[in-house]
Formats: C-alpha cells, sequence, structure tokens
C-alpha cells in the first residue's frame, strides 16, 4: 500500500509539472522562436553604458586606382524606369558603372556628373551602394568628401534600411547623412524618413560651410540606440531622439547598407543650369565604427 500510495503521489506531481510548463510556455514564459520583436520597444530602448564608437569596423580608403572594390559596393542602374522613372524624384540623370562616371584615382573615389546624351538621358552619373556586401546597426559612419558644383547638382551620402526589400519606403527608414544641392551652394543638410515624416520631412536640419565644392570636409552620422546626430567637423547641426519610440517615428532599430550618389535637378537639385557641363563629388574614405 505505501509503495502504490507513493506512485500515486509522484504521479500527480509530474502532471502538475507538465501542466503548469504548459501555461508557463502559452503566456510568453518560454521561448516563442528565434526571430526578433517585430516593433523597437516603445520609448525605452535600453542605454549603452558606452557608444563613443571608436572601433573601426569597415572602411573604404579607396587607396586602389581603378573601379571601385566590388567586394563592398554594387551599382543601381538606369534611370529608374519603368517602375520608378526619375528614381522617385524627378531626376534627370541615368546611372551607370562606366569609369567615366566613376573611379578611383590618385586615392579619391571621383563621382562624376555629366551632361552627355546617353540611353535617352541628358546627364549621367554613378550611383553606388553596399546593399546585399555590408550592412549594420548602430555605430558612427565618417565620409571625407569635397562635392559637385552647379546648378542643379545633388550629391547625397546616405543610407536604407536593409529591409526595404520587404518592409518597402519609408518603412525600412532612411537615414540622409548628406545632402547638397548647386542651387543653394553652402547649404549642407541632413534628414531622417520615416512613415511619419516621409518625403517633404519634418526631420532635417543643415548649416552652412561656403567652401564645401572646393575643400574636403568630414560628414558625420553618430547612430545610436536612443538618438542620431549629424555634423560636419565635428560641428553638429541636427540631432533626432523622440521621447516614445515605434515604428512610425523610428524603424532605426535595424541594419542600414551605405548609398553614395550625385543627382541632376528633381525636386531636391532644382533648375539645371543650361551651361552645366560635368562636375564630380570626390571621396578620401568612408569609415564605420563601432
Amino acid at each position: 500500500m505505501k509503495n502504490i500510495f507513493l506512485k500515486s503521489v509522484k504521479l500527480k506531481a509530474s502532471i502538475l509539472f507538465s501542466a503548469l510548463l504548459f501555461v508557463l510556455i502559452s503566456c510568453g514564459g518560454g521561448d516563442s522562436g528565434p526571430s526578433g520583436p517585430s516593433n523597437p520597444p516603445a520609448g525605452n530602448l535600453p542605454e549603452v553604458p558606452d557608444e563613443s564608437f571608436e572601433t573601426l569596423v569597415w572602411s573604404d580608403e579607396f587607396d586602389v586606382d581603378g573601379s571601385p572594390d566590388a567586394e563592398k559596393w554594387g551599382y543601381d542602374l538606369g534611370d529608374g524606369c519603368p517602375n520608378l522613372c526619375g528614381w522617385g524624384n524627378q531626376e534627370a540623370q541615368y546611372y551607370t558603372d562606366r569609369p567615366e562616371n566613376v573611379i578611383v584615382d590618385d586615392g579619391f573615389l571621383k563621382i562624376t556628373l555629366k551632361k552627355e546624351d546617353y540611353e535617352g538621358s541628358k546627364y549621367t552619373s554613378t550611383r553606388m551602394l553596399t546593399q546585399g556586401k555590408y550592412d549594420f546597426k548602430y555605430g558612427k559612419l565618417e565620409v571625407r568628401a569635397k562635392l559637385p558644383s552647379g546648378g542643379g547638382t545633388w550629391p547625397a551620402i546616405w543610407m536604407l534600411g536593409s529591409n526595404i526589400s520587404t518592409a518597402g519606403w519609408p518603412a525600412c527608414g532612411e537615414i540622409d547623412v548628406m545632402e547638397h544641392a548647386g542651387n543653394r551652394q553652402g547649404d549642407v543638410s541632413s534628414a531622417l524618413h520615416t512613415p511619419s515624416s516621409s518625403g517633404a520631412t519634418i526631420n532635417t536640419g543643415k548649416q552652412t560651410i561656403n567652401d564645401v565644392s572646393d575643400e574636403f570636409h568630414v560628414y558625420t552620422v553618430v547612430w545610436k540606440r536612443q538618438s542620431i546626430t549629424f555634423s560636419v567637423d565635428g560641428v553638429i547641426h541636427y540631432s533626432y531622439n523622440p521621447s516614445s519610440k515605434n515604428n512610425s517615428n523610428w524603424p532605426f532599430y535595424l541594419e542600414q547598407f551605405i548609398i553614395l550618389n550625385v543627382a541632376m535637378g528633381g525636386t531636391f537639385g532644382g533648375d539645371i543650369d543650361t551651361n552645366f557641363t560635368e562636375s564630380s563629388m570626390e571621396i578620401d574614405y568612408v569609415r564605420v565604427y563601432q
């Protein structure tokens, strides 16, 4: 009788433990799978004790003449048609990967915007990107560059969320480190595009630097868990840190890739100078620190 009683107690305890375990798992007490959160923790993204980002983790110093490193850079080609003619901004250029438009020469990357008839367009240029080759989340991006000049020129250093193919734009998030319009010579701007502020975004700031087309300057974004800050040569002109973060105002909790391009005209570049022939954006280096 004693052995039967003990066996009965053990059986009941085992059944009770299994039931409790099932309840815990059903209510989220267990591991629900390998995927991360679909939304950023609203308003309470954890701070990191040290986000100084001093360790160089990726770079291109452009120290080998010829075509840019194919291990690091790919290209968007064409005029965006048929799905996004003018690349969604009424731009006039046709992007190529020809040496006439993009080359590494004497330690500098040169993206050249040219006036020429090519594949039905009046201008050619290059848009190069690290999509599918390198992306990162949180860190400091530095680009030392000298900008082109001329009415209609629109150079940009920027990033897009690596999930753009599934999430679409602007849900993927866009970080514009530097944009400049030759029609507003010297006005260097930065911006963020999100579902809550896209197109004519309100999340933007700028500063005036008169010699951007004559001298090199360092364009920087510091992307932390709680904030994104833009500067030129260490002088901050915009910082973004919404107090309560969600997918609408803060899609910046996933990886992004880097883009370098020079556009012509469009909604930001504006009227094109009829006397324009060609001008280049020259880049000394691109560096990512974490």
